[in-house]
Order: structure tokens, then C-alpha cells, then sequence
């Protein structure tokens, strides 16, 4: 029961300020009584949150700012520094690549000079040998129409004496010796 009185006394406290309040007029921030109270408060209050902002928050806020663009100005100079560093480097690459096909024509160069200079030497070597193998073969050559020419003289020699033979002469072997000379020289 106890609080069934409390809870009554709170509501009928209530309705006693409710009370005095319609009694007054309405709200208080409207009551122009209060106005120069209210005014006097909201300067006090814009002054002290001006100054926290002066002195506290802005201070702050612009080091932070200030750090950032000094972070970014230095990224901004790295990056420009890094770029400049990079066509140095693409240049220098690609006077290294220049270099090396300019070497490398040079090695083909002396490689060509080197294979036409052996492939010279190879044939100068096969000319000699094949002249050398000419020379041999008309030697040959030479040994066998000399073994021929007088195999064909000793041949026309018999064959001549054997037809005077047959035609009933007697062969003289120095006579038909010279005529058969005399017609293979001719």
C-alpha cells in the first residue's frame, strides 16, 4: 500500500506543475519575462564553444591538414623523383639493348667473315685437289690412248700382213710397219 500512496502523490505532484504551467502561459523559452536571462546564457554558451573551437578543435584540425598536405606534397615529390629515375632507367635500358644489337651485328659480322673466310680456304683446297685429279686423269688418259694408238697400230700391223698373207703375198713386217705408220699419222 505503500506504493500505491507514492505512485498517487507523484501523479497528483505532476498534475500540480502541469497546472501552474498552463496557469503561466506556456513554455518558459517563450515567456518574454526570461528573454534577457536567455540571451545573456546563449552568448556565454557561443562564446565558450567559440573559443573551444579557437584554441582546441581548429588548432588540431589544421595540423592534421597540414601533415596531410605535407604528406601529400612529399608523396607527390617521390612520385615525381621515381618517374624521373624511371626514364633514366628506360633509357639507359634501352642504350643497353641498342649496344647489344649493335654487338651483336658485329659478332654476326665477324662469324660471316670467318665462315666465307674457311668456306674460301675449303674451296681453294677442293679447286687444287679436283686440278690436281684433272691432271692425273689426262696423264691416265694420255698413257691409254698412247697404249691404244699403238695397240691399234700393232693390230693394223697383223691384220695387214695377215690380208697380204691371204692374198697370197709374202708379208714384209718393216714394209707394212711404215705404210701402217704413215696412215695412223695420216
Amino acid at each position: 500500500m505503500a506504493n500505491e500512496t507514492q505512485a498517487v502523490d507523484a501523479a497528483a505532484a505532476v498534475a500540480g506543475h502541469a497546472a501552474e504551467a498552463a496557469e503561466k502561459g506556456g513554455m518558459p523559452q517563450l515567456d518574454f519575462s526570461t528573454f534577457p536571462n536567455q540571451i545573456f546564457w546563449l552568448l556565454v554558451s557561443l562564446g565558450v564553444i567559440y573559443w573551444l573551437l579557437t584554441r582546441i578543435a581548429l588548432p588540431r584540425i589544421a595540423s592534421v591538414l597540414a601533415d596531410r598536405q605535407g604528406t601529400i606534397s612529399g608523396d607527390l615529390a617521390a612520385a615525381e623523383e621515381y618517374k624521373l629515375k624511371a626514364k633514366d632507367a628506360e633509357a639507359a635500358y634501352a642504350k643497353a639493348l641498342a649496344d647489344a644489337r649493335a654487338q651483336a651485328q658485329k659478332i654476326i659480322a665477324e662469324t660471316r667473315a670467318e665462315i666465307q673466310k674457311e668456306l674460301d680456304a675449303a674451296t681453294a683446297k677442293a679447286d687444287a685437289e679436283i686440278a690436281e685429279r684433272v691432271a692425273q686423269s689426262e696423264v691416265a688418259i694420255g698413257e691409254i690412248r698412247l697404249g691404244a694408238l699403238e695397240a691399234v697400230q700393232a693390230v693394223a700391223a697383223e691384220a695387214a700382213a695377215e690380208i697380204v698373207v691371204a692374198l697370197g703375198g709374202k708379208a714384209d713386217k718393216a714394209a707394212l710397219g711404215a705404210a701402217v705408220d704413215a696412215r695412223v699419222k695420216g
